[in-house]
């Protein structure tokens, strides 16, 4: 396959824009502020001036940031802020509104941030009245029995118009915090004493966490830790919520990463980090601890003997600066303190969990660049044998694809790099060897990553041809190509399983596999997210991603917005409402160009398609894997927040009740019907639950055995691919017509 057109994740072009702008002068008068003490640095004047001018300049959409865009800007600002519109008054909308509306968008070009800043403060201010009710509440007897409602998802409603109703508000959000961890301690308590009566579910793990704070100790705990962060929060935070508010209104895929947002960016492109390598999340026993699951064998923490899994991290000094106390920091706080540049050293203070704080211990690290070797493509083999149909088991090739990763700064250096092309084309070179009936192509969950990288993996598939066309902001088509002469790595039986979470480049290697009849699409319709940014690490701090070009398929049709729609629909544990390209607020549309030139491989006729489709659904509603979730599905929504939802822990602990026995009946038919026992109780049950957790989390991810759930819809995409006979091939007629656009 030849050498691709640049990587679409830096563009020299959009840099030039950029310098040009930034040398002239954006004067305008701006309204008085109150920032509180936030001076901003050049480097963030500059920052602020790079992006508004990339938005003005350089987006896809051609839309000046004029003062209608600033408007909008602003309008989303106070959202993304207040999305739940309970904390700021309608009066402090008004306010902002009649200060830096028509000024909002200059006022970015300047350079200047504090109308966001002050707005930011207001936050700041209003979210410590919350936390002071709450505290002061909190010390009272609470009645839990009143017949009051509240409603959870406010995203719709109108902001308070009195600080009465408003308060109001805020009093049955305590009092739902309240109820739900009255109920959430007796759910606990009731598991600790499944534990403490079968200590053999644990393996040996202490799993009671024997709390015996109250409720409002609790609550109250929890949301000084809350307050604590916001309190933290610091002036390039403050910047990134301001600047990617500004791009995300343009569409839900441009982006302002402020520094330590902007290493982990490159972490999840490339599969590769700078820090000590361990694996952190909350204490069970205690929220405010942060504890040490896993370390990564041979990396800088294993190595020095002195870290060890289950420490508590009360405290972390960079490079010889003073130690900082971080109980009741977030993990991502902690994980932004840990990583750093390789060669640097950063100091952690461990105790081990029930020892006292005097018997804390220091140990300095040297931070150093660790492979996540176990987040890249995995392979594998399943049997899968049809009744009265198949003789012997048949061998099926699972590839499991987690993104389409790329490690850029390798590559440009001329080092050894990590990329999902090359992963791929070794796994499968392993599974040809094992002479497989046909290959699953698991894209679940994949966000996208590389378009040369999807490139790159579909040539491997296909044998010549056009793979994906891209249009810019001017109307130019460029199309990505397969020219290596109709080599394929893989030219066997194949099926590509997506879901609603798989979007991007996944959706590319999917519309292209159907397209060409390559092989069957199944599962769940995809994320909808059919657009291309490039990488911009060229500003002054952090960096960012910024919408300019959008994907086509080669029939034409966009993935933008309606996604690729599966040949065969699989069972949907995601909720369309609140997922998705389509969930997203300003998203591009979906839209239409001229069919590329091409000649499909083969074609699954509608007859076949409809046939598969009844087939799969009597299997799917004989599968105890999939009679299961659908039922899940059907619990889910029992629950609706946007609906009054009783603040009667009486009434609310009926209905915890009755979901609870639905979902234990639902998974003790699931192992009835696999052979295995059943749960006695609730209680068990989540007890177990709770003891398997823990235990798939500290195994390596490429250790844990497959959940019962999950192989099913390999099974069932695999069933589909060996029963999509016949596979049409397409007649010399059709071959000479050149194109085709595909019949779903």
């Amino acid at each position: 396959m030849k050498k691709q057109p640049a990587q679409w994740l830096l563009s020299m072009a959009s840099i030039g824009v950029v310098g040009a702008i930034l040398t002239q002068s954006y004067g305008t008068a701006v309204a008085e502020t109150n920032t509180d003490g936030f001076v901003q640095t050049p480097e963030q004047q500059v920052t602020t001036r790079q992006v508004a001018a990339l938005l003005d300049r350089s987006h896809y959409l051609n839309q000046p940031l004029d003062s209608e865009m600033g408007k909008e800007i602003l309008s989303m600002y106070i959202d993304n802020l207040d999305p739940n519109h309970s904390l700021f008054l309608q009066s402090d909308v008004d306010e902002f509104t009649e200060k830096y509306a028509s000024e909002f968008a200059n006022r970015l070009k300047r350079g200047d941030l504090s109308a966001g800043v002050d707005i930011f403060e207001r936050y700041r201010k209003r979210s410590k009245e919350y936390f002071e009710l709450a505290k002061k509440m909190l010390k009272t007897d609470i009645d839990l029995t009143t017949d009051r409602t509240i409603v959870l998802d406010r995203e719709k409603l109108p902001h308070f118009k009195t600080k009465k109703e408003q308060r109001n508000y805020w009093e049955n959000q305590i009092k739902f915090q309240l109820l739900s961890i009255t109920l959430g301690q007796e759910d606990e308590k009731a598991k600790e004493e499944v534990f403490l009566a079968n200590p053999d579910i644990t393996g040996g793990r202490d799993l009671v966490r024997n709390d015996q704070r109250t409720p409002s100790e609790i609550l109250l705990n929890r949301l000084e830790r809350q307050k604590g962060q916001i309190e933290r929060i610091k002036d390039n935070e403050i910047m990134e919520t301001i600047l990617n508010t500004a791009m995300l209104t343009y569409d839900p895929h441009s982006n302002y990463y402020a520094p330590i947002q902007a290493n982990e960016l490159q972490i999840q492109s490339s599969l590769q980090l700078e820090g000590i390598g361990v694996s952190i999340r909350p204490d069970r026993k205690n929220p405010n601890y942060t504890r040490i699951v896993t370390l990564v064998d041979g990396g800088p923490a294993a190595k020095t003997g002195q870290i060890k899994p289950n420490d508590l991290i009360i405290g972390i000094a960079e490079d010889g600066k003073t130690m900082t106390d971080v109980v009741g920091w977030s993990t991502r706080e902690i994980v932004g303190l840990i990583r750093g540049k390789r060669g640097t050293s950063v100091t952690l203070k461990l105790r081990q969990p029930n020892t006292p704080d005097a018997s804390a211990r220091t140990v300095s690290v040297v931070r150093d660049i660790i492979e996540q070797e176990e987040s890249g493509v995995t392979h594998r083999i399943v049997d899968i044998q049809r009744p009265n149909i198949d003789d012997t088991p048949k061998r099926i090739g699972v590839l499991e694809i987690p993104s389409f990763y790329l490690n850029y700064q390798a590559r440009r250096k001329g080092e050894e790099y990590r990329s999902v092309s090359i992963d791929t084309e070794r796994a499968l070179k392993e599974l040809n060897k094992e002479n497989i009936d046909g290959l699953v192509v698991d894209l679940r969950n994949n966000p996208g990553g590389s378009l040369d990288e999807v490139a790159k993996m579909l040539g491997l598939f296909i044998k010549s041809g056009p793979l994906v066309q891209i249009r810019d902001n001017r109307g130019n088509v460029q199309v990505y190509r397969d020219n290596d002469g109709g080599k394929q790595l893989y030219d066997g039986k194949m099926v590509v399983l997506i879901n609603l979470a798989s979007a991007s480049a996944s959706e590319i290697f999917a519309a292209a596999i159907q397209d060409y009849g390559r092989g069957l699409v199944v599962g769940n319709t995809t994320t909808g997210k059919g657009s291309a940014q490039i990488q911009l690490d060229n500003l002054a701090l952090g960096s960012a991603t910024l919408t300019q070009r959008k994907f086509y398929r080669i029939t034409g049709g966009s993935t933008q917005n309606k996604g690729v729609v599966p040949d065969v629909e699989l069972v949907n544990i995601y909720d369309d409402a609140t997922f998705g390209e389509r969930a997203q607020k300003k998203a591009l549309p979906w839209d239409t160009i001229k069919t590329a030139a091409y000649k499909p491989e083969g074609r699954f006729t509608a007859d076949t398609l409809t046939t598969l489709n009844q087939q799969s659904k009597i299997r799917q509603e004989q599968n105890p894997q999939f009679v299961y979730l659908s039922t899940l599905n059907d619990i889910r929504d029992m629950d609706d927040e946007k609906k009054p939802i009783s603040l009667n822990i009486n009434k609310r602990r009926a209905k915890m009740q009755l979901i609870e026995e639905r979902s234990l009946a639902a998974e003790n038919k699931r192992l009835i019907a696999t052979g295995e026992k059943p749960y006695a109780n609730w209680n068990t049950y989540q007890a177990a639950m709770d003891a398997k957790f823990e235990e798939r989390s500290e195994m390596k991810a490429n250790e844990r055995p497959d959940l019962p759930e999950n192989e099913a819809y390999i099974n069932e995409a695999a069933y589909l691919m060996l029963s999509a006979d016949p596979h049409i091939p397409v007649s010399p007629e059709e071959e000479l017509q050149a194109v085709i656009v595909n019949p779903k």
